[in-house]
């Protein structure tokens, strides 16, 4: 993902570390809940049930969120309100596809209205004389803040100060800043559910904090009805009914003089299976991004939309159609676009618990229903898409970068990230804790650009050429020709992921290398603090008799496969290759396929298909194919 010209609320806050004034003992945080329950009469499980589902307690050490939101109570300070969505940014191609080649996409959202879910701060601070700053940096400034919203929401629908949970239902959904009433309800029945199961878990500057279940609680619905909300336009979206879904189409028409905007009609999964879901961030705001969406001028679609305070999903293409999202047109034919709303680092640094549920009840909905394997080889980030031909390498996409919580999103999606095998195995999957594991980066600062980020949770490893911290970063010649890996946030050249599965090359000490684009990458990964599991499976090395093997970044059929009047498209590998004795982790089989879809009518649409074997690897950040008969499979001992 390239940096992105938006000039959002957030930039505008400085990113530094905030100072410390004193060490918090570790029950802190559940004193100040207690405290702030107490003095606004909010039934401490309510506050400590909302606060789970904005930030799960976290503080952030006072970093905001990718919209805009402070601390545990994730109040919003949006002073300003624009932005731009990623796919204007950079040299990709969101379609990639050399038969209809497209530049890379224009607009500017038209100024959008700062809704009052982004300027929950400002009353905060006018009901509690705490300060901005303080609500921001204070934690326990931020839960009294928090508590007093919900009071407030409470006075205001007539609802009783009552020691009942189950009262203050309305005043959960209103403080989710839903405008739609299935959004306001969603949030609400998750605070619900949480309040009624229970929490505990250490927060990410080490409080430990409480909640303890109230099986028995009973929400009392009809405070939803007093909020008038307006019902979302659902029009036969395809999302599971426990979460909030609204129909907001993409455009589709055709462009004077011969052209058309900006998705193709298909017929999926009848025409082609859908073998990927593509997580992304948007570079932006919710509202922005909609209005870009809804352009057919604009070159660049995806499926859904998610907002970040509350979770709220607009589906804009049908899955059956095929949106131009991931920069790849094989990836695009095969796969469901999801844009989360949010920046990769500039201007925020964390996702709402909201959005990730959401998220993750939407897309285990999607690959049930698709056959999608819940792994991170089919669940991928756009930084995991590959680029087509060894000119579109470097310009690929960077996001949602490594502040995505991976193994927290698997977890949600009913798929947790576990070991498979002994210490031994011959493969692993990358697997640091997400809290503790804060790797050095920069670049999180647009005002200034160089300036180191502040210590900050990620699910990615850096890959070094030997076994020592001092060590280079390992190369990736298609990201950088001529030079050297980056630690910027911005470089996935040298990191592995959460999820990524590699075979293993070399084990010495704390470290362990893995074959990873063609060299041998090592990785700090002591005992006492793995940041890689055993993951065994079958793995790919050259056929005998065979130096090398080229790789791909689509599976594309033989010439032969192509019918008149359909344009053979080039199987061009691109410049990365590997030798023999190295080992890459097999995801399975790709299908050899080539959607020809270049006109507004989908009737002359077609799928060539081919009998060229393919198979996708992980063979560096991001998913690659093989020819089958350029390889062995075996297992990883």
């Amino acid at each position: 993902m390239r940096r992105a010209l938006a000039i959002a609320a957030v930039v505008i806050l400085p990113l530094v570390n905030t100072p410390v004034a004193h060490a918090a003992a570790p029950d802190d945080r559940q004193r100040a809940f207690s405290a702030a329950a107490e003095e606004f009469q909010v039934p401490e499980s309510v506050l400590l049930g909302v606060s789970y589902l904005e930030s799960r307690w976290d503080a952030h050490a006072g970093r905001p969120s990718n919209d805009a939101g402070f601390g545990p109570m994730h109040l919003t300070d949006a002073a300003a309100y624009t932005g731009t969505n990623h796919h204007a940014e950079g040299a990709e191609d969101p379609r990639g596809d050399d038969s209809r080649p497209m530049p890379a996409p224009t607009g500017t959202p038209a100024p959008v209205e700062i809704p009052a879910s982004l300027r929950t701060m400002e009353k905060a601070a006018q009901l509690t004389g705490e300060s901005h700053d303080e609500l921001r940096t204070d934690p326990a400034a931020n839960i009294r803040g928090g508590a007093a919203l919900l009071a407030d929401y409470q006075k205001a629908l007539g609802a009783p100060l009552s020691d009942d949970p189950g009262q203050w239902y309305g005043a959960v959904a209103r403080y989710s800043g839903a405008a739609e009433s299935e959004a306001a309800k969603f949030f609400a029945d998750e605070v619900f559910a949480t309040i009624k199961s229970g929490e505990e878990r250490v927060t990410d500057d080490g409080q430990r904090v409480r909640l303890a279940p109230v099986p028995r609680l009973s929400a009392v619905a009809t405070w939803l009805e007093k909020l008038g909300l307006r019902p979302p336009r659902r029009d036969g979206v395809e999302c599971p009914r426990t979460i909030s879904c609204e129909w907001i189409p993409a455009a589709y028409e055709e462009l004077p003089p011969d052209d058309y905007g900006n998705h193709d009609l298909a017929n999926r999964p009848t025409g082609q299976k859908i073998d990927y879901i593509v997580i992304h961030d948007m570079e932006g705001y919710f509202g922005p991004s909609i209005g870009l969406v809804q352009d057919a001028t604009y070159g660049a679609s995806w499926h859904y939309s998610l907002r970040s305070t509350d979770g709220h999903i607009a589906q804009h293409i049908k899955t059956k159609d095929v949106g131009w999202h991931a920069g790849n047109w094989y990836v695009n034919a095969k796969s469901i676009g999801l844009e989360h709303e949010g920046f990769l680092a500039e201007g925020g640094t964390w996702y709402t618990e909201a959005m990730y549920r959401t998220s993750a009840k939407l897309v285990r909905y999607l690959a049930l229903r698709h056959g999608v394997p819940l792994d991170r080889a089919h669940i991928i980030g756009h930084d995991n898409v590959p680029g087509t031909l060894p000119t579109t390498v470097r310009g690929m996409h960077e996001d949602p970068g490594p502040f995505w919580d991976w193994a927290h999103y698997f977890t949600l999606l009913g798929a947790p990230l576990h070991p498979l095998g002994g210490p031994k195995a011959g493969s692993v999957m990358i697997r640091p804790d997400f809290a503790t594991n804060k790797p050095h980066f920069y670049g999180c600062d647009r005002a200034n650009p160089e300036a180191d980020c502040p210590p900050l949770s990620a699910g990615t490893v850096w890959l070094r050429t030997a076994p020592r911290e001092d060590a280079p970063l390992v190369k990736d010649i298609g990201k950088h020709p001529t030079g050297e890996s980056l630690y910027s946030v911005y470089d996935h050249s040298a990191r592995a992921s959460t999820g990524q599965r590699y075979a293993v090359a070399e084990r010495q000490g704390d470290w362990t290398a893995i074959w990873y684009l063609g060299q041998k990458s090592w990785f700090h990964n002591p005992a006492t603090a793995r940041t890689a599991i055993p993951s065994a499976g079958l793995v790919v090395t050259p056929r005998p008799g065979l130096a090398t093997v080229p790789v791909y970044g689509r599976a594309y059929p033989e010439q032969e496969a192509y019918p008149e009047g359909i344009p053979y498209q080039a199987v061009t590998p691109l410049q990365y290759t590997f030798s023999a004795g190295e080992k890459y982790t097999l995801a399975g089989p790709a299908a050899a396929e080539y959607y020809r879809a270049v006109t507004f009518d989908p009737a002359g649409h077609k799928v060539v298909r081919g009998t060229t074997r393919y198979l996708q690897i992980q063979f560096g950040h991001r998913v690659m194919f093989v020819k089958a008969d350029d390889v062995r499979v075996s297992f990883a001992w």
